[in-house]
């Protein structure tokens, strides 16, 4: 099944592709954040082990089918970004799945470990790197659409959700100093071996 969802447009630029229904809350997170920004997408399931012949031919031909870039999210041994990247040049981005006992570290290996010239650009496991894997296809699409470039700096004006004005907590649940500011004994804090 195919579900699309046109954005401010009728182009549907983005592919959500998922290993199984069972995926479907998980990847439905990329697809929100996507509407949000009036992407258009589509979401539809392909395994990349149970139906690969079907996960191979949805990937080669999303190009003419006007997609961008492909969004797939598998958990287990998450073959099918993988698969995404080896029958499409478009860019794949990978979301690791916790399907499994293992929690997602498998997953997350199976995504990450492709070999050079089949890249796939892996983010993190579960509803975050969902989330993550949207506002990167966001982004690689307003590098060539300053319309979609100037809604993502409009919203980036404002604090981001979950933001606390630069300030973090502590695991006390204390504010701590903006980084590169000074604290509350007027020291600053510690830098790591990176500078940061």
């Amino acid at each position: 099944m195919t579900e699309k969802r046109p954005g401010r447009g009728p182009r549907i630029e983005v592919g959500v592709v998922m290993g199984s229904e069972s995926d479907r809350p998980t990847m439905e997170e990329a697809v929100r954040v996507l509407d949000e920004f009036g992407v258009g997408s589509e979401l539809v399931v392909r395994s990349a082990h149970r139906a690969p012949d079907a996960a191979a031919s949805w990937a080669r031909s999303a190009r003419e089918r006007g997609l961008r870039v492909i969004i797939a999210g598998a958990g287990g041994a998450a073959h099918l970004a993988g698969a995404m990247a080896a029958h499409s040049r478009l860019p794949v981005l990978g979301v690791p799945l916790a399907s499994s006992p293992l929690g997602g570290f498998d997953a997350l290996l199976s995504t990450v470990q492709m070999p050079p010239g089949v890249p796939v650009g892996t983010l993190a496991v579960g509803s975050w790197g969902a989330r993550n894997a949207a506002h990167l296809a966001v982004r690689i699409l307003a590098l060539s659409d300053p319309s979609l470039m100037r809604r993502i700096e409009a919203r980036a004006g404002g604090a981001a959700p979950g933001a606390d004005a630069g300030r973090s907590r502590d695991s006390r649940g204390e504010r701590g100093a903006a980084p590169g500011r000074r604290g509350a004994a007027g020291k600053r804090p510690p830098r790591t071996a990176l500078g940061e």
